[in-house]
């Protein structure tokens, strides 16, 4: 009777959640390099890039398709608009984003201690993003379903390499596309306790990812902090489109952070020569 009281008293509901919190997964912190890069070219072909990017910008510019409130946002900024096409006067995009970008920011996490700071001379690993098939040694290759995003979800949590949580690990194709973002937004925030990207394959689901993330933060909480690092594509050759547009603005106003990658496949969308691609990239992140 005595030995039963003993385990009561030391145990409960907190001796449970410190038991949980103990037998996790050991998580190596993020990666701070120690190191500097390694430079690749001199000053002068770095500038000649970014001197070709602004120009790409100034005389080329990107196309803007389906949101008009994108392009009257640009044109109140200072930029031309003439259609869908936004031109940009020399330096104005790196001047907005010095401006008003920070060179390093905290990402929270719902377990505190696996928060990571992205930016600066860190490295954040995160698990690969959208393939549409999976492969075992029962099944084979196959497209994906949310089942299979689960046990990747599990694996990106249990491994000490991986910082992040990420986002679309698979693409579960076996739930409808309107609807299979809440159940890939619950899994991350149910197997794993790091950080996590959100959906932006339309506004509202982007919206929907925001206002999940409310519940489990807190309202308050994910208003004053960056809770979600989330992937915006741009459509490359030189294309916004709606959708990425739309989501972008969601994100944006609810104070969370977005990576802008071009999606380009060198010599199929930009130029053939390592130069020409770094010059389109580095004009479309801008923009």
């Amino acid at each position: 009777m005595s030995e039963r009281a003993g385990r009561r008293k030391g145990g409960g509901r907190a001796g449970r959640r410190e038991a949980r919190a103990s037998s996790g997964p050991a998580a190596a912190p993020y990666i701070k390099r120690k190191i500097p890069y390694v430079e690749i070219l001199s000053e002068e072909g770095l500038q000649l890039i970014e001197d070709n990017a602004d120009k790409l910008l100034e005389e080329v510019g990107i196309d803007f398709l389906d949101d008009p409130e994108v392009l009257e946002l640009f044109k109140a900024a200072g930029a031309n608009v003439d259609g869908t096409r936004v031109r940009f006067p020399r330096g104005m995009c790196r001047q907005i984003i010095q401006a008003t970008a920070p060179s390093e920011y905290v990402q929270h996490a719902r377990n505190p201690e696996r928060s990571v700071t992205i930016g600066g001379k860190n490295t954040v690993l995160v698990p690969a993003y959208g393939p549409p098939f999976a492969h075992d040694l029962d099944k084979g290759r196959r497209y994906s379903t949310i089942e299979d995003f689960r046990n990747f979800v599990k694996l990106a949590y249990m491994a000490p390499g991986i910082h992040h949580s990420g986002g679309t690990v698979c693409e579960p194709v076996d739930l409808p596309v309107n609807k299979r973002h809440y159940d890939m937004v619950y899994s991350h925030f149910k197997y794993s306790d790091k950080p996590l990207m959100g959906s932006v394959t339309h506004y509202r689901r982007a919206q929907d990812s925001v206002d999940m993330a409310k519940l489990v933060f807190g309202e308050e909480f994910v208003d004053q902090n960056c809770v979600f690092t989330s992937l915006i594509n741009v459509n490359s050759p030189m294309v916004f489109d709606g959708t990425m547009l739309g989501s972008l603005k969601v994100y944006a106003r609810n104070n969370q952070a977005c990576v802008v990658s071009p999606f380009i496949l060198a010599g199929a969308m930009s130029p053939v020569t390592v130069a020409g691609t770094c010059t389109q990239i580095l004009a479309e992140a801008m923009a």
